[in-house]
């Protein structure tokens, strides 16, 4: 366990807050009474989050920003430094995702997957760690995926930049024990959010139902809850904690259903391909 905190009053960052975990991050933290820096690339969806959230008498600013490049990082912190003076707690949440098949997929799709999800990730808090390191109770949360604790087919170039993530996380949470600062790890499940909309690619045939997922809500008062209690990891929604369990116990159960299914969609390419030998 980590450190309990009073979230009240303490600085924090959401990245990707214009859309999904992010904005519910965003307000839930604000409703919190915490100091809100929202970051984005849409600065449009970024001030209409604001002045929903000023509306109700809370403190939210805002700064467009993308997290994969050094510009957008930079701005980060010139705004962390600006409207508070410092920041307690990063919560790096922007990311993006595809669907498919790596055999269909395009190099170009990964690399840019990779450079939001775990080089912006990454960067995002090399550029705040001063800032963090004067912090009040500072901590770094990841909101990875259970994709990245247990890969599934169709997901292949998504699940690699969680597992990245998760590597990472792992790596960076003794290491800045001599910081005192929290590394916590919060991994979805399926959330009912934009966020297959959004996809740079979706050619999955398997597809997931998002929508019978967890609300962007509930994914943002785990997240929160776990920062106040001191929790290090959280694995969230029935199904995602499920296929982490056989995974740990039966990994290769995952494999066999895994295979079955994507012989049967390409049921026809595998009888084609076997019938010309």
């Amino acid at each position: 366990m980590g450190r309990r905190r009073d979230l009240t009053g303490m600085r924090v960052l959401v990245t990707g807050a214009s859309q999904g975990i992010g904005r519910a991050l965003a307000e839930l933290a604000a409703k919190r009474g915490m100091k809100v820096l929202a970051a984005a690339r849409s600065i449009e969806l970024l001030n209409q989050l604001a002045e929903t959230v000023r509306k109700q008498g809370q403190t939210l600013e805002v700064v467009q920003a993308d997290v994969a490049s050094e510009e957008g990082r930079n701005a980060m912190v010139a705004a962390a430094r600006e409207k508070f003076g410092g920041l307690d707690i990063l919560i790096n949440n922007a990311g993006i995702g595809a669907t498919g098949h790596f055999a269909d997929s395009e190099p170009e799709v990964l690399r840019r997957i990779i450079e939001t999800n775990f080089f912006g990730t990454v960067e995002t808090t090399r550029a705040f760690l001063p800032l963090l390191k004067e912090g009040k109770l500072p901590a770094l949360v990841n909101v990875s995926s259970i994709l990245g604790k247990r890969a599934i087919a169709g997901r292949s170039l998504y699940s690699a930049s969680k597992f990245a993530v998760e590597g990472w996380s792992q790596a960076i949470r003794a290491e800045f024990a001599r910081f005192d600062i929290d590394v916590i790890t919060i991994n979805p499940g399926l959330t009912q959010t934009n966020f297959s909309q959004n996809m740079l690619e979706k050619k999955g045939k398997m597809q997931l139902d998002h929508m019978r997922g967890m609300t962007s809500e509930q994914v943002a008062n785990a997240t929160l809850n776990a920062i106040a209690g001191g929790k290090k990891i959280v694995n969230l929604t029935f199904k995602g904690k499920v296929l982490l369990f056989v995974n740990r116990f039966a990994p290769d159960l995952i494999d066999r259903i895994s295979r079955k299914k994507v012989r049967g969609i390409f049921a026809e390419e595998i009888a084609a391909r076997e019938k010309a030998r």
